[in-house]
């Protein structure tokens, strides 16, 4: 086979590379996973790569060399890498540390960045995460049986002028609102937690509510979103934090988030009555 239908993965956690993996390889790709040990599911073994290779967060040098061993010139980062992690659990190689300390910030987006440049450097192409994935993208439009109500609706209009404002900051994508408040703001702990912190932040009130307790959340892309790399997703464990937390609605970005777990996340909200709608942004 030859090296231009080799493909590189450098896996995070969750169900992402797997997909990614498996249409990668029906594709017709010959994958090379470089699985960070962290963070990667075990079962990656079990979904037809080439090779597996674990890594520890931090071996820059080691995935690099990996690469280069296994003829790889092109490569996509699927599944998440927890931020509590990459700042406080890292033990950097001599390359990582180095790049480290020639960031001004180091947030996600200035790391992945500069891991993507060090990776071209040495041949290695970042491409595109969703690019095998492009059916999983949401769709425009109302995704479930129920559409979102004037409340949520004027939830939505608020939360995404929030969260906009946030992302280009690379503090969160994610806001939850209620009655056109901001309950809760996503940060390092990741969307699902934040939204249970709302939830938890409002059954905590005591006495007569004086607005409502039905929550909206809103996951929005970064300003030019960096689709190689930190893609909003949507799984079901998100709609099952909504359920916990009683949120009744999600609004998304269409074209630029992923649905993980496909058509079983709009059925799985209609189950709990929860709308959910994509819109271009």
């Amino acid at each position: 086979m030859p090296l231009s239908q080799r493909l590189g993965l450098i896996a995070g956690n969750g169900r992402f590379p797997l997909l990614v993996l498996d249409a990668a390889c029906a594709q017709g790709y010959e994958v090379v996973v470089a699985a960070i040990r962290e963070e990667a599911d075990p079962q990656i073994e079990r979904h037809g790569a080439a090779a597996v290779h674990w890594l520890s967060l931090g071996e820059l040098s080691k995935l690099i060399e990996t690469f280069h061993k296994e003829g790889i010139t092109r490569a996509v980062m699927a599944g998440q890498v927890k931020h509590k992690q990459i700042f406080s659990s890292i033990r950097p190689d001599w390359r990582l540390a180095k790049l480290l300390l020639s960031l001004a910030t180091r947030n996600t987006d200035a790391l992945l960045g500069a891991v993507a440049k060090v990776l071209a450097d040495e041949g290695i192409l970042l491409e595109s995460s969703t690019s095998l994935l492009e059916p999983l993208l949401a769709k425009p439009g109302v995704l479930t049986q129920r559409r979102p109500t004037d409340s949520e609706l004027k939830n939505i209009a608020y939360g995404r002028a929030v969260a906009r404002h946030l992302a280009q900051y690379d503090i969160g994508q994610t806001v939850v609102i209620a009655e056109a408040a901001c309950v809760a703001v996503e940060a390092m702990e990741g969307s699902d937690a934040a939204i249970l912190r709302a939830g938890e932040l409002l059954a905590a009130e005591g006495g007569e509510a004086l607005l409502s307790r039905e929550l909206t959340v809103v996951k929005v892309a970064k300003p030019n979103q960096d689709m190689r790399f930190d893609v909003p997703v949507i799984g079901q464990r998100t709609i099952e934090a909504m359920r916990r937390a009683g949120a009744t609605c999600l609004a998304v970005d269409a074209g630029k988030c992923l649905l993980i777990d496909g058509a079983a996340i709009p059925e799985m909200a209609n189950a709990s009555n929860i709308s959910i709608v994509a819109d271009v942004s």
